[in-house]
């Protein structure tokens, strides 16, 4: 009996080892394979000609390339790549490779402050004729639907929500100056574009404030007559390259963006002699799309060493926004 009773236990704990053997060995292959994924999925998805994907996507629905439609056309693309790039969507993932990489959806959150600015732009400014004027009645959906939670991950999904955007973003596209269905409208005029420029403009600033707080450094603040050291608020080392990838996607939506305002604002652009800072505004942008060389974003100290990734993104930025001041001028003079 106590022979039976030993071989029954010693089956059963050589069937547990050979359980956990198998279990070690899952989980091994599954951390390698993520490892391969995070690789791939780790990379920032190329630009596309604006120019392009309108005239197809015109093309595709047999439609007229009317002022407003590149504009749309290049929202929605920047959006649907948010969802489709390499990896799809990953700033709500929960499980690896995608809970890892943080700098991709760094990068996510970049674009997608860009793509809800700029849907606000075209709810409330550039699809209305005037303040008293009715919204558009894609828009009025598509607008919130940008703005929901970004980390979602259970029922309802971020993905979906934001394909719920881009479906109402694309009716709007369909239906613009088209007055069998519905007519919808796009105004290109100056003091329009002037608004959503001061949001650009305030959302570059404060990337720059951020960036540039990744040095530490002290101000001298005058008051009542004395001068006092006062620090300034630096930026974490764990987070500078959040902050960097951020700007990444960031510029890189608005690259897009302010290509497809050079086609449709064309006119007030000429009138207005701002289409050479207009110009400027991109290459300043495109500068920041260079290519990263080194495994981490570095944060060198003046002429040490080691470069510093933050000031030399803050370089471009600070320039691109010192034209967005010029041309926001020019817009606003008769």
């Amino acid at each position: 009996m106590k022979n039976k009773l030993g071989s029954e236990q010693i089956a059963k704990f050589l069937e547990a080892g050979w359980m956990m053997r198998l279990l070690v060995a899952a989980l091994a292959l599954y951390f390698i394979l993520a490892v391969l994924m995070g690789i791939y999925w780790d990379n920032e998805p190329e630009p596309f000609v604006v120019t392009n994907v309108a005239a197809e996507h015109a093309k595709l629905h047999n439609r007229e390339l009317s002022e407003g439609y590149t504009i749309s056309v290049a929202l929605m693309t920047v959006a649907e790549t948010l969802l489709d790039k390499s990896g799809g969507y990953i700033s709500n993932d929960v499980f690896p490779p995608g809970l890892w990489l943080d700098n991709i959806s760094n990068w996510e959150f970049g674009v997608l402050v860009q793509v809800r600015d700029l849907s606000r732009a075209m709810r409330k400014d550039f699809s209305r004729s005037q303040s008293q004027s009715a919204e558009d009645i894609d828009l009025a959906i598509s607008e919130p639907q940008f703005h929901f939670d970004n980390s979602s991950w259970g029922l309802p999904d971020t993905e979906g929500e934001y394909r719920r955007a881009i479906e109402k973003l694309n009716n709007y596209t369909l239906r613009l100056n088209d007055e069998s269905n519905g007519g919808a409208k796009f105004y290109a005029r100056a003091d329009n574009l002037r608004q959503w420029l001061k949001d650009v403009e305030t959302r570059l600033g404060s990337l720059s404030q951020r960036l540039s707080a990744s040095v530490e450094q002290t101000r001298l603040f005058k008051k009542a007559g004395k001068e006092n050291d006062a620090p300034v608020e630096t930026t974490d080392w764990m987070k500078i390259d959040d902050i960097f990838y951020e700007t990444r996607g960031t510029t890189w939506a608005l690259i897009h963006f302010l290509k497809a305002i050079e086609v449709d604002f064309a006119d007030v652009l000429n009138q207005k002699n701002a289409a050479e800072s207009m110009a400027q505004i991109i290459d300043e942008l495109e500068a920041t799309q260079a290519g990263v060389w080194t495994p981490v974003i570095l944060n060198g100290e003046g002429f040490g060493f080691t470069a510093n990734h933050s000031l030399i993104m803050v370089s471009y930025i600070a320039q691109a926004n010192a034209a967005i001041i010029d041309l926001r001028t020019l817009l606003s003079q008769g």
